[in-house]
Order: structure tokens, then C-alpha cells, then sequence
């Protein structure tokens, strides 16, 4: 059994506009942020498919309204008081405007001195007095977990194992739905959203998706756009908005299927992937240049063998020795030069059901590439080769053999990244029939934060927003910075060392 102890101690997700409230007194129930952090919460606890029971503590500024309440059934939550100054009072209120009744109590406190102000108490007053013959149950007695304060001090993976321990210990879970998304400094709490939806096994659709944050606002994409046809519903649009996602961000794959009727307010811009319509191997091969095909019957001279692999311990250490061959590739820095064997092991796992083509030289592993299986399409992932063995024209070699097997299981679209960020690599996409291919990228703002970053282009990455004869003449530049950036790292590295 989940137990979870929430203190309801401000009535917006915004510090500042619930310190206003309180101390001018309004209470308005009506505002449509009014316990929105509360909600989501009682919408994780509803999902669950563990055992959970949630005791909510509110105050005189925190009664639940009807959205709150019509979410607190009495099978998952219980209604108690926390005490703000008089508990006798604020106990009838509570059970006249919830219709609930009341079983236990916890007492808000404060050693600040401003806050006491705020909640009407004396200076040095740190919480209010309740009398010893107090009818309700105290949920003080019980032993707890301060949820909020071990997400602030901890990592997410250790937070939650300091959680789960609790919870094996029968100790209460306690967390205030004001640090559900946002990191309090002076008092050492939250964000725990991460942590607590591990722990009560719910939103994983949420947890699928790549979020960064930009400036104020956090945008969203599912990592797998490219895979599976993405057209958010407003069921699904309002959960983000609710999870703390200001913008989705989608790619409509008009290929396959365009997105009907979207609403006005979506943003549309224009994108592009790399793409080839693969109808079969020898239609491939007549169409594509001469030059191409005397690339391929170049590394079949030169003995490379390529063929579909698996991801055995041979195939990991030969891409291990791939990624640590160089820390310069293509003139940019290789993020993976340096990697681990075990990393490399992890990373070739991250995607389920991928299809890995090796090119052996003599036995060894000189290249490799990731195909990786979506809806109706498959996707390059990466294809990299030996640069030592260069003038064998593996990639050529594994690039070939990636557009057999697509055509051998009946596969209708390949797909190789996008074009636009590397001359040299969009002509070898070109050279291999691929083809620029434009796309609409939708940009979905979720909240009124959102319709604001979208109004001031925050929404857009740098590269995406210049226009196209002012990057490519900065892509050198970029990759000279970005290579000595590299070098003088590993310089440093290797005095350390020394």
C-alpha cells in the first residue's frame, strides 16, 4: 500500500500569486489554476494500478473546489484538515464546504517570519496551537518520508529508491502539490513529479517524450515522430499541459498520412527528411548513378562482405572500436569517442527490434549501420565505417545493402535523416537516390506560456530559424570552433593524466 500524506498549504502552482492572495485574504476558487497541481495529482492517484491512499490536508485558503473533489473518491483519498490557526473553526468549515467528514489533522507551520505574517500569526508564532483534547486523529504520529525534500537533495534514480525503501518500511509518503514541477531554494523541496509517477506507475505516454526546456517554457516531442504517425488529440494535449509541457512539437508524415484539419493555432513550419521510395533493389540500382554503382563494386572488390548481424559480443567490440578510432568525424567532434565497451553494449540495446548491418573486412567488423523499423517506414540510425579503410567504400557498401533488405521485406519508404546541416552528406544522400523531402513540422502551444514563446519564435532552434544561404556558409565555421573546442579538451585530458 502507497500512503501519501499532501499538505495543501497554497492555492496556485505560483508562489508568488498565492503569497499575494494570502496576505490580502481573497479566495477565489474560480481561477482555473486555482489547486491545479492538486489535480494532477489526484488524477496520478486515480491511474494508478498500485494499492494508494491519499490523505489531502487543506487549510481555510485551500478548500477543495468541485473539480478537486469530484476527482477525490472516497475509495483513493480522504479529506483532513491542516491547521492554519484555529483548528475548531477551520474543522466545521472544511466539513461544511466538502460534505466530508473529517478523521485527522496536521498542523501547517513556518520558522519564517514573513510567512507567519501571511498566515495571520504572531512573530516567533511558527504554527498555531492546537489543544490536547482535539477531536480528530494528529497525522503527525505517523512516520514519514518528506517526498519533495529527498527530490531536491537527490538524483530522480536515487530519490526514488529512498521512496520505495520508505514505503517498504510502512512509512507515509508526504508531498505538497506546489513543488510538484518547479525547485524551491530556500526551503530545500521538489520537483518530484519524476519520482512520484514511477512510484504510483502512471503517465509513461508522458514519459516517452523528449522535453527540453527553452528560456520559460518546456517543449515536447515524441522521440519516435519519424516511426509512428503522431496527431495529438485534445485529451492528450490537455494532459501535457497539465504534466508541465508548454509547446508540443509533432512531424506530420504526409508520405503516409496527413494531419486532417488541424486547428488554427497550431503553427505550422516547414521541415524536411531525407527520404527514397523503395520499390526494389534492381529498380535502386538502374536508377541511381554510375559513379554509386562503381562505389559498391568497389568495396565488393576490396573485400567487404556486408550482411545483417546481430549485436553479439564480436559485432559490439568491433562498433566499440569504430566509435574510439577518432574524436573527429566528418569535421565535427564525435560524440562517442571515448565510450565504454559496456556503453556501447547499452546503446546498440536502446532500440528494440533494430536491424544491424555489419561490413566485415577479413572477419572483422569495419562498419556497421542501424536500421531501425517504423510504421510503413524503415530509418537509418547510424552508419558509421573504419576511417582507416576509407577508400573502400563501406558506407557505399552498407547503404546498398540497407535498400536490399528493405526492399526484401516489402518495405515502401527509407529514410535518412534530414538535409540541410551537412553539404557532404546531403551529396551523399543525393548520389544514393535519396531525395529532399518536404514535411510540415507543427508547433502546439498548450498553455498560455507557450502561445507567448511561440509569438516570440522561442519555439524554433537556432539552425532551423536561419535561412538557408546564410547556414551553409556557416557550417565550416561551426565545425572548426566545435573541433578545437574537442582538441583542446582532450589536450587538457591527457595533461591530467600525464
Amino acid at each position: 500500500m502507497i500512503n501519501l500524506r499532501l499538505d495543501v498549504d497554497y492555492p496556485y502552482p505560483s508562489r508568488a500569486k498565492s503569497f499575494v492572495y494570502l496576505a490580502l485574504g481573497i479566495k477565489n476558487r474560480k481561477s482555473k489554476d486555482y489547486l491545479k497541481n492538486a489535480r494532477v495529482i489526484a488524477k496520478m492517484v486515480n491511474e494508478s494500478p498500485k494499492k494508494v491512499m491519499a490523505y489531502w490536508f487543506f487549510t481555510p485558503y485551500t478548500i477543495p473546489d468541485k473539480k478537486l473533489l469530484d476527482l477525490l473518491n472516497p475509495d483513493r483519498h480522504e479529506v483532513a484538515l491542516h491547521v492554519a490557526n484555529n483548528p475548531y473553526r477551520e474543522w466545521k468549515i472544511l466539513e461544511n464546504e466538502t460534505e466530508r467528514k473529517v478523521n485527522y489533522y496536521t498542523i501547517h507551520g513556518t520558522s519564517r517570519l514573513l510567512a507567519q505574517l501571511l498566515w495571520r500569526r504572531k512573530l516567533g508564532e511558527r504554527q498555531a496551537n492546537v489543544p490536547s483534547d482535539f477531536p480528530l486523529k494528529s497525522f503527525h504520529d505517523f512516520p514519514t518520508t518528506c517526498l519533495d525534500t529527498v527530490c531536491y537533495a537527490n538524483p530522480n534514480a536515487r530519490a526514488i529508491e529512498v521512496a520505495e525503501k520508505s514505503l517498504s518500511e510502512g512509512k507515509v509518503l508526504e508531498i505538497h502539490p506546489e513543488w510538484l514541477f518547479q525547485r524551491g531554494t530556500i526551503n530545500h523541496r521538489g520537483p518530484y513529479y519524476a519520482a512520484l509517477k514511477k512510484i504510483l506507475d502512471v503517465d509513461k505516454d508522458i514519459e516517452k517524450l523528449a522535453i527540453r526546456k527553452k528560456a520559460f517554457v518546456r517543449i515536447a516531442n515524441d522521440p519516435k515522430e519519424y516511426e509512428r504517425s503522431v496527431i495529438p488529440d485534445s485529451t492528450r494535449l490537455q494532459k501535457f499541459s497539465e504534466r508541465g509541457v508548454d509547446i508540443f512539437s509533432f512531424v506530420e508524415r504526409s508520405w503516409i498520412l496527413k494531419t486532417p484539419n488541424p486547428p488554427s493555432n497550431w503553427l505550422k513550419t516547414e521541415d524536411n527528411v531525407a527520404l527514397l521510395q523503395v520499390i526494389d533493389y534492381k529498380d535502386w540500382w538502374e536508377t541511381v548513378g554510375k559513379k554509386t554503382r562503381n562505389m559498391v563494386r568497389r568495396a565488393e572488390k576490396a573485400g567487404i562482405e556486408t550482411k545483417v548481424t546481430e549485436p553479439d559480443e564480436n559485432f559490439v567490440e568491433g562498433v566499440w572500436n569504430i566509435y574510439n578510432e577518432t574524436p573527429i568525424r566528418q569535421e565535427r567532434p564525435f560524440p562517442y569517442y571515448g565510450i565504454t565497451k559496456q556503453s556501447t553494449e547499452d546503446i546498440l540495446k536502446l532500440t528494440p527490434g533494430a536491424t544491424f548491418i555489419g561490413a566485415f573486412f577479413q572477419g572483422e567488423v569495419v562498419g556497421f549501420l542501424q536500421l531501425i523499423q517504423g510504421d510503413n517506414i524503415k530509418i537509418v540510425g547510424q552508419i558509421l565505417s573504419m576511417q582507416k579503410f576509407w577508400d573502400k567504400a563501406i558506407n557505399n557498401s552498407l547503404l546498398a545493402k540497407a535498400i536490399e533488405v528493405t526492399a526484401e521485406t516489402k518495405g515502401r519508404w527509407l529514410m535518412y535523416g534530414r538535409m540541410g546541416n551537412h553539404p557532404s552528406l546531403d551529396r551523399f544522400k543525393e548520389s544514393n537516390g535519396f531525395v529532399k523531402f518536404p514535411i510540415t513540422r507543427y508547433y502546439v502551444p498548450v498553455t498560455g506560456k507557450g502561445r507567448v514563446a511561440i509569438r516570440l519564435g522561442l519555439h524554433r532552434e537556432f539552425k532551423d530559424a536561419l535561412p538557408q544561404s546564410l547556414k551553409y556558409p556557416l557550417i565550416p565555421v561551426f565545425n572548426w570552433v566545435s573541433r578545437n573546442k574537442m582538441r583542446l579538451k582532450l589536450r587538457l585530458a591527457k595533461q591530467v593524466k600525464s
